[in-house]
């Protein structure tokens, strides 16, 4: 986890001033680290029943792709609003720094399918609660909510509270 952790780049002032942004890119950028934090995922949920795995706009879909690659079922994706051609769910959410709406295929995950919902980096939980409540609209069964990175302080894990869920890195 350490080195994984020590190539995780902040910058300032972005999106918007008084943000500090966790930039993941030197970790993708690098193969052997970008492999180190999908076995990371990988080895945690290839024994669990896993039937699909759920990823979130825009970094959860690089983990989320290569995770369901790696344990060979089906990825479902969770997208900003207007993004998604076919019916679909939707759901306000919040974030550190705004608000939107998210939305899933009414067909992406079957009643009682077990999930694992993927993002990168769990701050205020907003956003990774709007698709817990998306895939509970499809019928789907939360098996943990899943995250590389963790920003402690912003205390997202307490909103998430009655979800299991698992951060690889704690900033």
């Amino acid at each position: 986890m350490d080195r994984l952790k020590l190539h995780i780049r902040d910058v300032p002032d972005f999106p918007k001033p008084g943000i500090v942004f966790k930039d993941i890119t030197p970790i993708l950028s690098d193969g052997q680290l970008f492999r180190l934090a999908v076995t990371i995922f990988a080895e945690r949920y290839q024994r669990k029943s896993v039937e699909k795995i759920v990823a979130i706009d825009a970094r959860g879909f690089i983990f989320g792709g290569a995770l369901a690659h790696y344990l060979g079922i089906g990825l479902a994706v969770v997208r900003k609003k207007g993004k998604l051609p076919f019916d679909s769910h939707e759901a306000e959410y919040e974030l550190e720094y705004g608000q939107g709406v998210l939305e899933i295929h009414t067909d992406a995950v079957k009643p009682g399918q077990r999930v694992v919902i993927i993002d990168d980096l769990l701050a205020t939980g907003g956003t990774a609660e709007g698709a817990a409540k998306l895939v509970q609209m499809c019928g789907g069964e939360i098996v943990e909510l899943a995250f590389l990175v963790e920003i402690a302080f912003l205390k997202g894990r307490e909103r998430l509270a009655k979800y299991p869920l698992f951060c690889a890195i704690n900033c």
